[in-house]
């Protein structure tokens, strides 16, 4: 085959899908890049569209922009719904298809409610731009309903939120949301004080940010609680509705519930009939293709992949541009003539949490911070991660301002009717 008639397609145009593209500028290849929306997201900083203190557009950018000087790459908002490995091909939710000779997916992850599906509408996730915007919506609803409301029990039920899952997501959203009632949001309505507002964190393991060295999730849990957040510790959850959520022999009255506690992968194995693990991720090879289809390659959250020590690969940004990198690189030794498999060895950069506008958590392994110095330097490391100077002044003004002020410029109460909010 002409190498200059190489077809690649990409499903996903996240972390792991736009690093191996860019990593494959210049070679003699077509790229197909495929994605249901028009933009890539940053999804370390969803959770602060959230909770009010970004907007969507500083954390997400076209596609086609980002790719706009790339003329090997033709970009297409499309719906995938499976994958004909005989005729290689993608099968799209229209009925064409888009051949490839080779294909990544790189399609991340979903919410997995332990097999309730049916919570998924009292208790929203956050993966998407749309799911953030839908957060925002419930947590400032909550407290305009509370305005109006005149049974003692019903407001507090009002003014509680329940966060399920102690990962970093959910430590984010707790320390935030709290400072949203406590500090931004009191002295602006008359019947209520949003200083009552009771933020409850839900973890059925023994501390919150498991992935953390000890000390650095009891400083965590210690920094939340002075903030004003009730940790609940060693008690899953079993079930959510409209009322609140039940946790252990507990039931907690929370007419605002959020999600932070499992993922599963997107249907990628599902497409390729392939095997897959418990979360739904494809068992690939060491290389990242998939077993009897060397050509199809799968990573990120939607791999599952093993460290060298046995564990497999955290479901993180770093580690999807690793692996998109890799990729990309034997894809090159391919086109040279070398065929030769090479594993993928995953980097662990370290791990970050923040606690609200003054103090986070780093792990870096040989190094591990905690407060004031750490919170600085998350910033300035999610700062550089961001794509085009406008986005990292427009997030450094914006976190500059609530830190000094408290207040967050993005509470707008937007969408549709939404009964559960």
């Amino acid at each position: 085959m002409n190498q200059a008639s190489l077809r690649i397609v990409v499903v996903g145009a996240g972390f792991g899908g736009l690093e191996f593209t860019r990593a494959l500028g210049g070679a003699p290849v077509r790229i197909t890049m495929i994605d249901k929306r028009n933009h890539h997201l940053f999804q370390p900083l969803l959770y602060q569209v959230a909770t009010t203190a970004l907007a969507t557009s500083e954390i997400a950018w076209p596609v086609r922009h980002l790719l706009r000087k790339r003329k090997d790459v033709t970009t297409l908002l499309a719906n995938v719904v499976g994958i004909d490995r005989a005729g290689k091909k993608v099968l799209l939710d229209d009925g064409s298809a888009v051949a490839y000779d080779t294909l990544l997916l790189a399609t991340g992850a979903r919410h997995a409610y332990f097999g309730h599906d049916e919570w998924e509408s009292f208790a929203p996730g956050l993966k998407t731009l749309e799911d953030a915007t839908t957060v925002r919506r419930r947590i400032l609803l909550a407290f305009e309903q509370a305005e109006r409301e005149t049974d003692p029990a019903k407001r507090q039920a009002l003014l509680t939120i329940a966060i399920v899952g102690g990962g970093p997501t959910g430590v984010e959203l707790a320390g935030t949301i709290v400072e949203l009632a406590h500090d931004t949001l009191h002295g602006e309505f008359r019947n209520i004080d949003t200083r009552q507002t009771r933020v409850v964190l839900i973890e059925a393991g023994d501390r919150i940010l498991a992935n953390f060295a000890p000390k650095l999730s009891d400083y965590a849990g210690k920094a939340l609680e002075r903030l004003g957040v009730t940790i609940e510790l060693g008690r899953a959850v079993t079930r959510c509705d409209a009322e609140g959520v039940v946790f252990g022999d507990k039931q907690l009255a929370a007419k605002t519930i959020l999600w932070a506690a499992g993922v599963a992968a997107s249907p990628a194995a599902e497409w390729l009939g392939a095997a897959a693990d418990r979360a739904g991720r494809v068992l690939v090879e060491p290389d990242l293709s998939v077993p009897g289809s060397p050509e199809i390659f799968v990573i990120g959250d939607a791999a599952h992949v093993l460290r060298p020590d046995g564990r497999p690969v955290p479901g993180v940004a770093p580690a999807a541009k690793q692996q998109g990198r890799h990729v990309a690189t034997t894809l090159k030794a391919r086109l040279a003539g070398d065929t030769v498999a090479r594993p993928f060895r995953y980097r662990h950069d370290g791990d970050l949490a923040t606690i609200g506008k003054r103090a986070a958590v780093i792990d870096f392994g040989w190094i591990k911070l905690t407060g004031w110095a750490a919170w600085w330097l998350w910033g300035i490391a999610h700062i550089y991660f961001l794509i085009g100077f406008r986005n990292r002044l427009a997030v450094s003004l914006s976190w500059l301002w609530i830190y000094a002020t408290g207040q967050r410029s993005a509470r707008l109460i937007t969408q549709g009717d939404d009964d559960k909010g």
